[in-house]
């Protein structure tokens, strides 16, 4: 049986090697898993910053996402950015991703504070794409731009 519990620290381990894994796979990039261990356990000695959620089967986890912040002050209210979504190959087709999104956004009406859900997603996953989409997930007018000086490509 799946079920979804808000992320603990330690859950870090496998959270950091499931984001090596997503960027390796989605954006052909190799993060330093030490530092993304460090970013990971930063979430979690600030939860400020936001939180984890993991989804389990038999004590394994099988996928996750990161909830980060975005206030606005157009709508008076905080958006949720889901972020580092992740779910082992083994487990894909198996309604993972859209259990945890599914318990984002009940929890997210409940808080009564939350205004919207965003995410973003690489261009050429189309796979991502089409999940996101079926969920009720629509393209916004907005282009991302950033300065990164961390991650220099």
């Amino acid at each position: 049986m799946l079920t979804i519990r808000t992320g603990v620290r330690s859950d870090a381990p496998v959270i950091a090697r499931h984001n090596v894994a997503l960027a390796k796979e989605t954006e052909h990039f190799d993060l330093d898993p030490e530092r993304t261990l460090q970013g990971v356990l930063g979430m979690f000695d600030d939860p400020s910053r936001g939180f984890y959620l993991v989804a389990e089967m038999d004590g394994a986890v099988v996928g996750q996402l990161m909830i980060t912040y975005e206030w606005s002050d157009w709508r008076n209210g905080v958006f949720w950015w889901i972020q580092s979504v992740y779910v082992p190959h083994a487990y894909r087709g198996q309604k993972v991703f859209r259990t945890l999104y599914d318990h984002v956004t009940a929890e997210a009406k409940r808080q009564g504070n939350v205004c919207g859900i965003r995410l973003y997603v690489e261009k050429q996953n189309a796979a991502a794409q089409k999940v996101y989409a079926a969920l009720g997930m629509k393209v916004t007018e907005y282009q991302l731009l950033e300065v990164d000086f961390v991650l220099q490509r």
